[in-house]
């Protein structure tokens, strides 16, 4: 798998021990890859079987017509879930090949200082989502409770400690414990869902194929928005694949690699967001923990569906808001990793998850989505034209571990690059992502090739005199 360079500057690193940081973002070795190609994809299974992307398809449906038809839905889906896995694919090649984490990759461009201001851009949005999501799950697991106890128990505070507590005992197992919980999850999600499935098909197909198979839809501005907003759930995920592609075991090609992520993002992806679509159909009501009471009449329907909200709302924290986020304490702080995941489903437990749920502050919420979401593409498109364009996948892995080498300091061009193709991205926020991937990129190659023609951050390139 990998070639006598990339073993070596490994090799290398593992000798040097002056690195400063915690052995957790020490490059992974071949040895330490324990999970395996079929364990990965069902992590990615895990990940897509969730609420909000059942939502998601349940949006398509407004004041009961829809705006996309079955047909315009699984394309847009196909295309997002192509260009979603291409960048997957591209952006865990340096992790997987050299075995280094996304907040060390980011030093090769942004240089150790500078890595710090990109990481966070990556690691507090997840800190929130992680307590926003864990919130919704102490929500459902306080009406599991409130059913078992007959009504005598009715907290949802102690539930969303409880569900907290559970997910930082969970992840300080570890990437093992992550995947095992993802395995598991998606199994159980997915037999609910065929359950789900089954029950659409057989009692409310004919509304269905009224509602939405039928109709008339748009292959216009609805189809481009909807690819967009498919590029935004996963964006900041791709953004740190290195995270994941780290733990995954050698030898797998990255055309294998590419579809180790096309395929379970589309299965999970496409059928939760068929069902949430459905749902709004047959019931014309676009909560699909509403929907579900509805289309499935079953007086403990309250705990089945409540059961599958906490599963899922673990399945999600601990695959995307848990490991980026510890991986930027331990680089920070120095700290081990069990310290540093500890602290991270603290920060998530003060984050205010319930100020976020309140209609008075949604508006909010969606602010701060934007805000974050216009550097996300930027960033990645920095990552990969260094990577690929600038360094032609050479680098030395012993030099973004040098407290005084060559990528010590910040990159002025990375940071530039980076303000200019937000800024840019903000002009138009509906399209933010891919205008800050197209300007940042351009903005980046120029930059580097001339401006700050001192800078040692050109030792290696392209443009290295």
């Amino acid at each position: 798998m990998s070639t006598n360079l990339e073993s070596y500057v490994t090799k290398e690193t593992e000798i040097q021990h002056a690195t400063g940081v915690d052995e957790s973002l020490n490059p992974k070795t071949e040895e330490s890859r324990t999970v395996g190609p079929v364990t990965y994809a069902f992590m990615w299974i895990g990940d897509g079987v969730n609420l909000g992307n059942m939502t998601l398809g349940a949006s398509l449906i407004v004041a009961g017509a829809a705006t996309l038809n079955i047909f315009q839905t699984l394309a847009a889906a196909a295309i997002a879930i192509g260009i979603i896995s291409t960048f997957f694919a591209l952006n865990d090649r340096l992790g997987y090949r050299t075995g280094v984490p996304y907040v060390v990759q980011l030093r090769m461009s942004f240089g150790l200082k500078g890595s710090i201001v990109s990481s966070l851009l990556r690691g507090i949005p997840a800190i929130v989502w992680y307590g926003f999501q864990s919130w919704i799950g102490g929500t459902a697991l306080n009406e599991i409770a409130k059913v078992v106890t007959g009504g005598s128990f009715d907290n949802v505070v102690i539930c969303f400690v409880v569900i907290q507590l559970v997910q930082i005992v969970l992840s300080m197992y570890g990437f093992h414990a992550i995947a095992w919980v993802e395995t598991v999850a998606s199994v159980v999600i997915m037999l609910a869902l065929i359950y789900v499935f089954g029950v659409l098909l057989t009692s409310h197909s004919d509304v269905v194929v009224e509602k939405w198979v039928h109709a008339k839809g748009s292959w216009g501005l609805p189809f481009f928005a909807f690819i967009m907003m498919f590029m935004g759930n996963y964006a900041a995920i791709f953004l740190s694949a290195a995270d994941y592609s780290r733990e995954l075991k050698t030898g797998i090609s990255d055309t294998k690699r590419g579809f180790l992520y096309f395929t379970p993002i589309l299965i999970a992806y496409g059928f939760v967001l068929t069902i949430g679509a459905m749902l709004a159909s047959a019931t014309g009501n676009s909560n699909p923990v509403k929907a579900f009471a509805i289309v499935v009449d079953n007086p403990y329907i309250t705990v089945g569906v409540s059961a599958f909200i906490v599963l899922g709302v673990i399945a999600v924290n601990m695959v995307a808001n848990i490991v980026p986020p510890t991986y930027v304490i331990t680089l920070l702080t120095k700290l081990k990793y069990k310290s540093a995941v500890t602290i991270t489903g603290l920060l998530a437990l003060v984050s205010f998850p319930w100020v976020l749920v309140q209609d008075s502050s949604a508006e909010g919420l969606g602010l701060f989505i934007l805000i974050y979401s216009a550097f996300l593409g930027p960033i990645v498109s920095i990552l990969l034209i260094e990577y690929y364009v600038l360094r032609k996948q050479k680098v030395n892995v012993a030099d973004l571990y040098k407290e005084d080498g060559p990528f010590a300091g910040y990159n002025p061009c990375a940071i530039l690059a980076m303000l200019i193709g937000a800024g840019a991205a903000f002009l138009k926020v509906e399209l933010a992502w891919i205008i800050g991937v197209v300007v940042a990129g351009i903005a980046y190659i120029l930059l580097t090739k001339f401006a700050f023609k001192d800078s040692k951050f050109k030792k290696g390139t392209i443009f290295e005199k």
